[in-house]
């Protein structure tokens, strides 16, 4: 399998480097291109840094990864996603690995997540694409253990080959040394932490993410996650509303 290694952490995340590593010992053929700053939170965004429609692209080497060809582009990772699928770094690839995000990507929110965009735009052009988050917190005390994460999403490739064109997966692993089998799990109406607009008074506002105390849904992402499950969801790209009534 040929595949592209993709995040919206920046080209500089040990995670897309711990993911590229994890695609290459499992013997496929590895492509890296991420975004050349953090893009976090841009969906599918097909935005770019530069003028008429120009995208700079820089050849980078990976530590440890001296013979994969590693590329940092000022775009988002959804026209990163795009970009490939039309041949911008070779051969169109059969598969994207996105991350290996630094932090959970859970319940509907996962619109905004631009470790997602890059799967779902992946898939829309006709790749499998598996999306890859550990779930660090938001006050992580320790090296986030991306070798687990890699462990995990190792389980997944052959499954994730056989899988259709077109197919889509989201993975989420707890940050630990050692974790129990993946679970399927359902999307959460809201994950434990959320995005919060606080208004400042001075015609500015600040987004922020907080910790949300409540329960979450049995047999959901959030929960499963929380409860210190690996969890996989698969999720379907845009598609039309054919039983809305108009």
């Amino acid at each position: 399998m040929r595949a592209l290694i993709t995040n919206d952490d920046g080209i500089g995340s040990p995670g897309l480097t711990a993911l590229a590593r994890g695609a290459v010992a499992h013997g496929w053929t590895v492509v890296v291109a991420a975004p050349a700053a953090e893009a976090s939170g841009t969906s599918a965004g097909l935005s770019a840094v530069g003028d008429g429609g120009r995208v700079a692209v820089e050849r980078r080497k990976l530590p440890g990864l001296p013979e994969v060809p590693a590329y940092a582009v000022a775009a988002h990772p959804g026209l990163i996603a795009l970009a490939a699928a039309e041949g911008a770094f070779g051969e169109p690839p059969d598969v994207v690995l996105s991350g290996i995000n630094h932090g959970a990507n859970v319940g509907r929110a996962v619109l905004h997540s631009g470790t997602v965009g890059a799967a779902l735009t992946a898939a829309l052009n006709g790749a499998r694409a598996l999306a890859v988050s550990l779930d660090v917190g938001l006050d992580p005390r320790s090296e986030p253990h991306w070798d687990t994460a890699v462990a995990v999403t190792a389980t997944l490739l052959d499954r994730l080959a056989e899988l259709p064109a077109g197919t889509v997966l989201n993975l989420n692993v707890p940050d630990r040394a050692e974790v129990g089998p993946v679970k399927r799990a359902g999307l959460a109406e809201f994950g434990a932490v959320r995005s919060r607009i606080q208004d400042d008074g001075d015609g500015t506002f600040t987004l922020a993410a907080v910790l949300v105390e409540g329960d979450l849904p049995p047999g959901s992402d959030a929960r499963l996650l929380a409860e210190g499950h690996p969890t996989v969801t698969a999720l379907r790209s845009v598609t039309e509303d054919a039983d809305l009534v108009l």
